[in-house]
């Protein structure tokens, strides 16, 4: 199964990039974040890929929002999709498809202008990792979660230890959420890689000098029947200041 996951920083701004991207690669999974557009503004979108089950998930004013697409050769039958309950401002979308598999979109907050609520946001997910995994599901979790796990996940002269994205309380528990059984893949086939970015502030070239953070995770059940082939970080994709993340996953 391939599974990708893109903050794509405005879907309206982006569509063609999108549809070209996921015709190229040929994704079973896709999860987008920050689409940035009310479910009137999606009208014409909600076509973009006859191929794909598509789900949007935007907001009534146009903040935040998360989109699942099913690739329908993958999964022939409409997937069942919903929200959890720790869902707010249109920042989860998920999926239950096959044998006990759940398939999640997920944008956390950034903490820039209400840190207790990025807090709150990573407990609640600690929970649904756990209730998935308590109920004897498997989970592919995708999406921003803007934190940066450690010192090696920011480059060297972004790090600061009191910036949103690397503050220990933060990193902590997004270290509790991958202790209830998950895997971040891209970091266990590379684990050594300082260069592994997949959002650059966009002044002063940083992207394309790699200076940046890597804060956009595909995380997967571990010792659950999935493990991972391979992740890559698609720099060449896109305008927005972040990239697409894609694992191939053997299930």
């Amino acid at each position: 199964m391939k599974v990708a996951t893109w903050n794509v920083n405005g879907i309206r701004a982006r569509e063609r990039q999108f549809v070209e991207w996921v015709r190229r690669d040929r994704p079973d999974v896709v999860c987008l974040q920050e689409i940035k557009a009310t479910p009137e503004q999606l009208g014409e979108s909600l076509t973009l890929l006859p191929e794909y089950w598509n789900y949007w998930h935007g907001g009534p004013r146009g903040y935040s929002g998360v989109s699942l697409h099913l690739r329908k050769d993958a999964f022939p039958a409409r997937p069942d999709f919903g929200h959890p309950e720790f869902d707010v401002e249109n920042r989860v979308v998920h999926a239950k498809v096959g044998d006990g598999v759940v398939l999640a979109s997920v944008y956390v907050p950034n903490g820039g202008k209400d840190y207790p609520a990025k807090l709150r946001f990573l407990e609640a997910m600690r929970g649904y990792v756990d209730g998935v995994h308590g109920a004897g599901g498997k989970l592919v979790l995708c999406g921003d979660l803007n934190v940066a796990r450690t010192d090696m996940d920011v480059y060297a002269k972004e790090r600061k230890p009191g910036a949103v994205g690397q503050r220990p309380d933060e990193r902590e528990l997004f270290e509790s959420v991958l202790a209830c059984g998950l895997d971040d893949v891209a970091r266990t086939l590379d684990p050594t890689n300082d260069a592994l970015f997949t959002w650059w502030p966009p002044w002063r070239s940083m992207r394309q000098k790699n200076h940046g953070w890597r804060i956009d995770y595909v995380l997967v059940s571990a010792y659950r029947g999935m493990k991972a082939a391979e992740c890559k970080v698609l720099a060449d994709v896109g305008t927005s200041d972040h990239a697409p993340v894609m694992a191939v996953l053997e299930t």
